[in-house]
Order: structure tokens, then sequence, then C-alpha cells
């Protein structure tokens, strides 16, 4: 427990420190789209580019909370909970990836946002894909940060299934899938707070719907790849348990103009894990 405390404190004094060198909290807003309710955080110029961020399954916007201040140094900075997800509303669709592109092309239009370079974590990372190769006249660079959207060889879909929590045994499962930092994948007070967030974020049904999506093949990127002509920065921690380094390669392989970064003792969320060093690459690569 001590430890976690500690932990949380340098986490929490990194973002209070972000905040003080690089300007104000983000605001929580709310835009309509499709007749739904999106929620979003947005922070920074709205003269300067804008740097949308895309949350992984079962994630919502405060993912980025270690990213948002740092990067509206030099951008607009917006996240939002995608549908389905966090405190947007969650309609009882179909949901696939291509859901999430067609949610993200009438979210910036709503924005009046003709262009944004992407940031996507796991299946953020999908969307982010997905939406260059079928809206890439709205693209600048993209950033894929242990990103979903390859056909594995077997899919193992009692393991997928867990990712939707319902269980304290689960959430510690897939806590040591998600993070390398012992104090971290191993810690019951981050059992029951991941516990909690799964149950008032109410998005089971969005999950199990995306699994579904998954069963059936939709949206998948492998034989695309060729399609994403932006910049594309890839991101990757080399102990990630959810999605292998091997698929890093993979995107750095198929996507011609782009580039790969492996972070050591480093899980599936480089943004949290090593928050200094994922700023630091990210705003390098979209300032090029």
């Amino acid at each position: 427990m001590k430890i976690l405390k500690n932990l949380t404190a340098v986490y929490l004094w990194i973002f209070i420190l972000s905040l003080a060198i690089f300007g104000q909290a983000p605001q929580e807003k709310t835009a309509t789209v499709f007749g739904a309710k999106i929620r979003y955080l947005e922070v920074g110029d709205a003269a300067k580019p804008t740097v949308i961020l895309l949350h992984g399954l079962g994630a919502q916007a405060e993912s980025w909370q270690l990213n948002i201040a740092a990067l509206s140094q030099n951008y607009r900075v917006i996240a939002p909970d995608q549908i389905g997800f966090g405190k947007s509303d969650k309609p009882l669709l179909k949901y696939r990836v291509g859901t999430y592109a067609d949610f993200l092309d009438k979210f910036m239009s709503e924005l009046k946002i003709e262009k944004a370079s992407l940031v996507g974590n796991s299946m953020g990372g999908w969307v982010a894909g997905f939406f260059a190769i079928k809206y890439p006249l709205k693209v600048g660079k993209i950033v894929l940060v242990d990103a979903a959207g390859l056909m594995p060889k077997e899919i193992d879909f009692d393991r997928i299934y867990q990712l939707n929590n319902s269980t304290r045994d689960e959430v510690r499962g897939n806590l040591k899938l998600i993070f390398a930092n012992p104090a971290l994948a191993n810690n019951e007070a981050l059992v029951d707070q991941f516990m909690t967030q799964r149950i008032i974020a109410g998005d089971g049904y969005t999950i199990n719907s995306l699994i579904e999506s998954i069963k059936r093949k939709e949206d998948f990127l492998d034989a695309r790849l060729g399609e994403i002509k932006k910049p594309t920065l890839i991101i990757w921690g080399k102990q990630d348990g959810l999605i292998p380094i091997t698929d890093a390669e993979r995107f750095n392989k198929g996507i011609a103009n782009s580039q790969l970064v492996v972070f050591d003792n480093c899980g599936h969320v480089p943004q949290f894990e090593k928050a200094a060093d994922f700023n630091k690459r990210v705003l390098e690569f979209l300032g090029k």
C-alpha cells in the first residue's frame, strides 16, 4: 500500500507540475454527434494545430491525464470519451471500429476541425489507423500506441472477454497484462480503483459488442496497412502483456512512412508508465 501511495503521489506530482509548466487544466465539454452526447476534454490554443487523443477499450479521456498538459504547449489537444465509454452516451449499437471512425469524422465536423493528428492507444490506435484509411484528408500525422487492429494467429476469446472485468480476479489478471511496473500490476488498492471505474462507466455492453465484432473479423487492418500514407510514429511497451511487440514490427513493416520506438520496462500504456519519455517523443514527431 505504501508503494502505491508513493507511486500515486509521483504521478500526481507529474500531473500538477505539467499544469504549472504548460498551462491551464483541460475544460470538460460535450458535443452532440449523431444525436448522442460525446463528452471530451480540451486544452490549448484553438488557433494551433489540433491533436486528438483516442483511448482504448474500457477506458476514457483521463487515460491521457499525464500527457494533455505537455502536448498543449504546442497544440490544441482534445481527448474524447469515445461513444459507449466514459461519460459519453452509450446507445445500444452493434459497435465495431468503423462505428468509431464515423463518430470521429462527425465529431470533428461538429467542432469545425478540418484536420487533426491522431494519437491512439490500443483500440484507439485501431480507430486511428482505420480513420486514416477512410478519411485521409482529415488526418495530419498518426501515433499508434500499443495499437490493436492486427489479426492474431489465434484468438483466445476467453481471455478477451476478461477485458470486460466483472470480478476482482479478472481485474488482477488484467493489471498484470497492462502494467510492467510491479507496484501497479500487483496492488490491491488499484484493483478496487479499477473495479469501481468499471462499475461507474457502465460500458459492459459496449465492450461485449466490440468483442463480437472481433469474432466477425470486422475492420482488421492487416491487408490495408499500405493504405496508410500519413507519417506514423509507433510507440510500444516492450513488456506489453495484451498485444505482443511483434505487432509493433508488423505495423512498422506495413506502413511505409513509419518509425518504431520501444520503451523497456513498460507495458500496454506507455503514455502512463513512461509519461515523460512518451511526451518528448510525441512532441518531437509532431513537430517535424
